[in-house]
């Protein structure tokens, strides 16, 4: 594996030597690992089932479970997915940035069905992230990239805990410092007249019910577990592992804490480890180190993360989501 270590503040970045290695590699069907607003992403060819077989692979990922296409421009977008009215309408609001649209796909999209996980929808996104956009165009293909983690497991917002997790099944991994945004994209549905919150995130529900003067229902619960519409749709996801306690009102012995904001919780100063998501209570801040800070407190050895309550405001629906997930019973393990 081969490290790019990249400074966007340059404007050269793009110049690189390693442009064209890690395009070369791309185009040969290997896995590399490019950062995001949200979070760093897998990312394979999405018009090859045999580059996207290797995403499942590494990750150890269902293959019942969709991939999110990165492409560079709406433009190219519409090239693989039919957008109504309200598609359009979110598309030039947030585009680029951390919103994912699923939408029927084209007849004559090049994304393979295993990206699709065999679906008639496609899940498409134009990252802010600038290398995931420049790297999809400079490809001239899609990208694939779900997160750059072991299936299940916390999310990755740096190019170490990237390496930590998939080291092995990378050609490279693109290193632009940590995410600013930290969780993963919104995702919302837009096949039958109503959109349809999939997966809350980078973007809060209400600024998307404004941009479409009307409600965006709730269905981030799968109807079918086996047959997900879009990632993050699974009950045991973003999973440490160590368990997950979550809304406390006091720590107990031996557990690690995740806190939040300016009060400090009976039983703290006994805590194993302790990470504040934001002492300031800033939801923008708490969401841009939470992975980060599961991470950290996993690696405390500690059997228990507690975690302080946060508001479900704003993008405290994504963080929560996210807890709560983490939190959930573990495949295979007594619920």
């Amino acid at each position: 594996m081969r490290r790019w270590t990249l400074d966007l503040t340059q404007d050269d970045w793009q110049d690189a030597a390693e442009v064209d290695a890690v395009c070369d590699a791309i185009k040969a069907g290997e896995l590399v690992a490019i950062p995001t607003e949200t979070v760093y992403g897998l990312a394979a060819d999405a018009t090859s089932s045999s580059a996207c077989a290797k995403i499942f692979a590494a990750k150890g990922r269902p293959q019942f479970n969709p991939l999110i296409s990165h492409l560079p421009s709406l433009e190219a977008c519409l090239e693989h997915g039919i957008f109504d009215e309200d598609a359009m309408k979110l598309a030039k609001a947030f585009w680029p940035g951390p919103l994912t649209l699923v939408v029927s796909k084209k007849p004559q999209s090049t994304i393979c069905d295993l990206a699709t996980a065999g679906l008639d929808t496609v899940a498409l996104r134009v990252p802010a992230g600038p290398v995931m956009r420049f790297l999809a165009e400079k490809c001239g293909s899609p990208l694939a990239a779900p997160s750059a983690n072991i299936s299940g497991k916390v999310s990755t917002t740096t190019a170490d805990a990237v390496t930590a997790d998939l080291s092995a099944s990378l050609s490279f991994v693109v290193d632009a410092g940590p995410c600013s945004v930290g969780i993963e994209s919104t995702i919302v549905a837009l096949v039958d007249g109503i959109p349809s919150l999939l997966r809350p995130g980078g973007i809060p529900r209400k600024d998307l019910e404004a941009v479409l003067g009307r409600a965006v229902i709730d269905a981030s619960t799968p109807t079918r577990p086996d047959a997900p519409q879009a990632p993050g749709m699974l009950s045991s996801h973003y999973a440490p592992s160590a368990a997950v306690r979550l809304d406390v009102q006091a720590v107990q012995d031996g557990e690690a804490l995740l806190a939040f904001g300016s009060h400090r919780l009976p039983g703290a100063d006994g805590a194993v480890c302790e990470i504040n998501l934001s002492p300031a209570g800033d939801l923008e801040e708490a969401a841009a180190r939470l992975f980060a800070a599961l991470r950290h407190l996993d690696a405390s050895g500690a059997k228990t993360i507690c975690v302080q309550a946060i508001p479900m405001e704003g993008l405290g629906e994504a963080i929560n989501d996210r807890l709560e997930r983490a939190a959930a019973p573990r495949p295979n393990t007594p619920s």
